[in-house]
């Protein structure tokens, strides 16, 4: 089968950018949605690690909301075939000297986009 990387591109874009908009407002339903819904699934944050669906709501429910005007440079989307793909970005506030690092792996399960491990870090401040 023939796989139009940038239509699998476009797809996990537009999944991250959902993911994202849910990430600033603080939508912890789709935040929560964009991750896949199994025992199996892994985070890793600044200074935290989640390793399970029900860890990682439980998780989200309890954080602040972000602090205002996170902005993403360099976000890169790599496919790898129809149901693989990988995001990384940088990201950064106002005021603050830490550069934050952000990768996603993205897999297509039961037919929608989803965030199967991810890892967050800074460098800085």
């Amino acid at each position: 089968m023939d796989v139009d990387r940038d239509d699998v591109v476009a797809e996990v874009a537009s999944a991250f950018a959902t993911y994202e908009k849910a990430l600033v407002d603080g939508d912890v339903d789709a935040m929560t949605e964009a991750f896949w819904s199994d025992g199996r699934v892994v985070r890793y944050g600044l200074a935290d690690r989640q390793y399970g669906a029900d860890e990682l709501r439980s998780w989200r429910e309890a954080q602040p909301p972000l602090p205002p005007g996170r902005h993403l440079t360099d976000t890169r989307i790599t496919a790898f075939g129809c149901d693989v793909a990988v995001v990384t970005t940088l990201f950064t506030y106002p005021d603050s000297t830490v550069e934050g690092r952000q990768s996603q792996t993205w897999v297509r399960v039961d037919g929608a986009w989803r965030i199967v491990s991810a890892h967050v870090s800074g460098v800085g401040g």
